[in-house]
């Protein structure tokens, strides 16, 4: 329904309340036995109107006890502490090629990385070569990078991905996309060994319906890389940096690749979901998480902790978009999952793969939440990203949590002011917000606080690139 699920701790609370006032409506029902408190007021009318206001008293007791367990109840279930504790501190329109769904990434260096790709209506070339920014002032400023050539194997038009590696070696994930056939056309990555001078670039599948690639490197060096064909879950290795590839079993044989995330351990959790090949594919029984121990040799698969509804067309009016349902991986093997319950975000908690989960509420929010991202930072700490949808406005929110401070089911949480993105579907008549894309990334900083990368797509008034948000504590 429109304003999602209900939390079920606050509909059981509510049910025993229910249950509760209805037991004492029936105090003085005619079938029990005469106390002599009725005798009394049999015999004496002025102590039946005494008696009567008493028992108006205490009924109205009774209701501030239950609202009182009503209030309880709702503390309960929603544990995080949640403050507006973040403020913006500054916002840099960079106005270029349109970067739909975007990712960051920051290098050893301080060099920082933003990459995208262009409009659904002009970036019909899957061979073309992915777009890549470099900053080198904290995202003051922004540089095309010269990523190469087509015929060097730089190609893409959609999804993409960004790492760097603890050895300075920089990746690059790109996907091509048949927009007239709405399949996509190839994974491929690109390697830069000089901060973004140079690349190299290798295809790692040209597999009808690849789709949703993710790149993320392993703390003994080992870069893994996910993706999926409406056939399953595949995943390649590289274990020199990128110089070479090899293709490994795939992780589940149905099912898109929905987010990956390592763990300091060398802990791998990938999210499996019932939409694959660009949602041409639907697998509705297949909703997983994947983990594994073992470099990714073998995997051990559970559901996640919410039994959710997908909506394959991402349009639904009453339902909640799903695309990125994102992990993380904090300390101890603790493994950290993301999602949305319509206006509830949920953040659940496992510390044994995934077997069983302790879950929060990290917020509500007036209108549906969406889309939702999260990466794990330094000194226990979540950030994290969703959108939201009240009505006609689409805006967005960005969180930290603090997850070393969990005490007695309680996070704290701190949240931003609802933000507007600089983004409307193109080629209507009328200006219809929209998140262009899945997701929007965010990323800590060297100084602790956040950055997030949104697209500017205005057709409009002729803006395109993407905006540099930089968010910290108050």
């Amino acid at each position: 329904m429109e304003d999602g699920i209900r939390p079920k701790t606050l509909t059981s609370r509510a049910n025993k309340i229910q249950s509760y006032s209805s037991s004492q409506s029936c105090c003085y029902d005619s079938a029990r036995p005469a106390t002599s408190a009725r005798r009394v007021i049999c015999y004496y009318p002025a102590m039946k109107w005494l008696l009567l206001i008493f028992s108006i008293v205490k009924s109205s007791l009774h209701i501030v006890v239950a609202v009182s367990l009503f209030v309880v109840g709702v503390l309960q279930a929603h544990p995080a502490a949640a403050d507006n504790g973040l403020r913006l501190i500054s916002r840099n329109d960079h106005l270029d090629s349109l970067a739909r769904e975007p990712m960051i990434v920051r290098h050893e260096s301080g060099a920082l990385f933003v990459a995208g790709y262009a409009s659904q209506i002009t970036g019909t070339d899957w061979t073309a070569p992915p777009l890549l920014w470099r900053s080198d002032d904290d995202g003051e400023s922004w540089d095309r990078v010269d990523v190469g050539t087509t015929s060097d194997g730089a190609q893409g038009n959609s999804d993409v991905d960004l790492a760097a590696g603890p050895d300075g070696t920089l990746y690059f994930l790109s996907m091509g996309f048949n927009r007239e056939t709405r399949e996509g056309t190839h994974i491929a990555v690109g390697i830069s060994r000089d901060v973004g001078a140079t690349w190299q670039w290798q295809m790692l599948s040209t597999t009808r319906f690849d789709d949703r690639p993710w790149i993320s490197i392993a703390p003994n060096g080992i870069v893994h890389v996910i993706w999926n064909d409406g056939s399953g879950v595949r995943h390649s290795v590289s274990e020199n940096s990128g110089g070479s590839w090899s293709e490994q079993e795939p992780i589940h044989f149905a099912g898109g690749s929905s987010h990956m995330a390592i763990g300091p351990q060398g802990e791998i959790a990938v999210r499996i979901s019932p939409i694959s090949a660009s949602a041409n594919k639907y697998d509705a029984a297949v909703d997983l998480i994947a983990t594994s121990s073992d470099n990714g040799v073998s995997w051990i698969k559970r559901p996640p902790p919410a039994s959710l509804s997908w909506d394959r067309t991402l349009s639904g009016p009453q339902t909640v978009r799903r695309w990125v349902e994102p992990l993380a991986w904090g300390n101890e093997h603790d493994l950290w999952h993301l999602w949305s319950e319509g206006q509830v975000i949920k953040l659940g908690r496992s510390t044994d793969y995934g077997q069983s989960w302790q879950i929060h509420d990290v917020t509500h929010e007036k209108g549906i939440a969406f889309f939702p991202y999260m990466v794990a930072g330094p000194g226990g700490k979540l950030a994290a990203t969703w959108f939201v949808k009240d009505g006609h406005n689409l805006s967005a929110r960005t969180a930290l949590i603090d997850i070393s401070a969990e005490t007695n089911s309680r996070l704290k949480v701190q949240t931003s002011d609802l933000f507007t993105i600089s983004a409307w579907l193109e080629n209507t008549e009328t200006m219809t917000p929209t998140p262009a894309g899945e997701y929007i990334p965010v990323m800590f900083l060297a100084d602790g606080t956040l950055a997030v990368v949104s697209p500017i797509q205005d057709g409009e008034h002729g803006r395109w690139g993407f905006t540099w948000w930089n968010f910290g504590e108050k």
